[in-house]
């Protein structure tokens, strides 16, 4: 069973500059999620409860998952404080419970969120899948949105890890349920 990990894609994210391929990102999350949940996989919503008086926090528009999500009710929520879906929430008793042959990555942002999360589904023991097509930032001041991703993508392939993370674009993920080459 594959779980799905949906990291912090919620309105918030919207403020600021504008998120690399943002609705490509949104239509690759929503395909993944199809995918999982055909196969009796699970979805896991990590939501960013920010601190109060920021746009993150509880109840706040921006803590709100992004619209164009499709959400289901069987679908899981593990709230957060901190980049790391894992510290100080229960994901990785969740994730222990479901036992998972693989644990699938996405979201917002690269460099932050979704890679301390890549990097912790791998240090809790668990096989880690990211959708290199399926996460998004803005420009940094000091590289392009594009490079992030590329590097990032490129840095979780070479981790040290048993089993290695896998790297894989959306439509790769798909063919391979699919069991198409």
């Amino acid at each position: 069973m594959d779980v799905i990990l949906i990291v912090d894609m919620q309105a918030g994210m919207l403020d600021g500059a504008p998120k690399h391929d943002l609705a490509g990102v949104v239509t690759r999350i929503n395909a993944l999620m199809a995918m999982v949940r055909g196969s009796g996989g699970k979805v896991v919503w990590i939501r960013h409860c920010g601190r109060p008086g920021d746009g993150f926090e509880k109840g706040a528009p921006g803590w709100e998952f992004l619209p164009e999500l499709v959400r289901a009710p069987e679908d899981i929520e593990v709230g957060k404080a901190l980049n790391d879906a894992y510290a100080g929430t229960g994901l990785a008793a969740v994730l222990r419970d479901l036992n998972p042959s693989r644990v699938l990555v996405c979201g917002w942002a690269t460099d932050f969120c979704v890679d301390s999360t890549v990097r912790s589904t791998v240090s809790h023991g668990f096989p880690a899948v990211v959708a290199a097509d399926a996460h998004t930032l803005s420009d940094r001041p000091h590289l392009e949105a594009q490079e992030v991703i590329r590097h990032h993508n490129w840095l979780w392939s070479e981790l040290i890890a048993d089993p290695p993370v896998r790297v894989l674009a959306t439509a790769d993920l798909l063919a391979e349920e699919a069991g198409t080459p």
